[in-house]
């Protein structure tokens, strides 16, 4: 008898849970990885929920401050894409049945040096004990202008594809942390597993986006899977030119020694950039709120009618062997 096959993440969401928050447009039918929820007369509360689990999301011996500031800033970044201003956020901590009070110290540590750098205060979570590894969970709130909430839906045919940063850095950070990349310099692959192990959240640019993009999302699952959701909610196909993409100085080193690793830098994520739709006439625009923000932002693709993701490298149609990371 054959197995029945196990459904993927994204399958899962749209079977199961999608349909639990019908009746609520905030939701936006789960396909964004925000929610929206009127605040008051003015603004909107932009809410988002992220787990992250020792040796998945981060390695186990990563520095407990680390560990805090990566936690807080996957939510920023998300609320970041939403065109929204950090508020306050909630942390649920599950610490292994071996935590030391010193480790929980450092960690707040962390919380509170990030706290000060974004704006964001804790208002409330929970603390267990778990037989499993660290897990650590937060809940983000932004503000945004009532109604003026970025999301994946919204892209146009004709909008172009821009991204902030470099891409790549994330997901050739962590094979550097696991010893690879050895044809890389010291420095080199100290620069990528930095940003690996600490994410950047664009929170300077996401609230400037607001009027300038019609779609946006952060640069989580890979820039071909969020480039593809963005795309997908939005009901259009997306064209990403290879060339284009921005590389960091170590991540084009990387790709220049070993050309597989493209599949890395396209589908393996934790970049923690944006990726965003903005109609060709709001170029002019985005520069110019880049500049205030100080990041950098690159045309990388257009939007069209149909559906799918459409990667080229010098014009020419190219596979890409990995779109995205998955969960399960």
């Amino acid at each position: 008898m054959a197995r029945s096959r196990r459904v993927g993440e994204f399958e899962l969401i749209a079977r199961y849970f999608a349909p639990l928050a019908r009746g609520f447009a905030g939701a936006g039918g789960l396909q964004s990885d925000n929610a929206f929820l009127a605040a008051d007369a003015r603004r909107d509360l932009v809410v988002k929920t992220d787990t992250i689990v020792a040796g998945v999301h981060f390695l186990a011996d990563d520095q407990p401050a680390r560990i805090a500031a990566k936690a807080l800033r996957v939510c920023l970044s998300d609320l970041a894409a939403g065109g929204s201003t950090p508020f306050v956020y909630q942390l649920s901590l599950a610490l292994p049945a071996n935590w030391r009070e010193s480790w929980v110290a450092g960690f707040a540590r962390g919380l509170a040096a990030d706290q000060r750098r974004y704006d964001i205060v804790l208002c409330g979570g929970d603390t267990v004990v778990t037989p499993g590894p660290l897990t650590l969970t937060i809940t983000a709130f932004g503000r945004v202008a009532r109604g003026k909430g970025l999301t994946r839906a919204g892209a146009r045919a004709g909008d172009d594809l821009w991204v902030t940063g470099t891409i790549g850095d994330g997901a050739l950070g962590l094979l550097a942390a696991q010893g690879g990349l050895r044809d890389l310099t010291v420095r080199q692959r100290a620069s990528l597993e930095d940003r690996y192990r600490l994410p950047q959240p664009r929170a300077s640019l996401g609230p400037r986006l607001v009027g300038v993009a019609t779609a946006c999302a952060d640069v989580s699952d890979g820039l071909l899977a969020d480039a593809g959701h963005i795309g997908q909610a939005s009901g259009l196909a997306v064209a990403i030119e290879r060339g284009d993409v921005p590389l960091s100085p170590a991540g084009r080193a990387a790709v220049a020694a070993e050309p597989r690793l493209w599949a890395n830098v396209l589908g393996g994520g934790d970049d923690y950039e944006l990726v965003m739709a903005v109609p060709p006439r709001r170029a002019t625009a985005l520069r110019a709120a880049a500049r205030a923000a100080g990041v950098a932002v690159t045309r990388i693709g257009r939007f069209a009618g149909g559906g799918g993701v459409r990667l080229t490298a010098g014009g020419r149609l190219v596979t890409a062997p990995r779109s995205g990371y998955v969960h399960f």
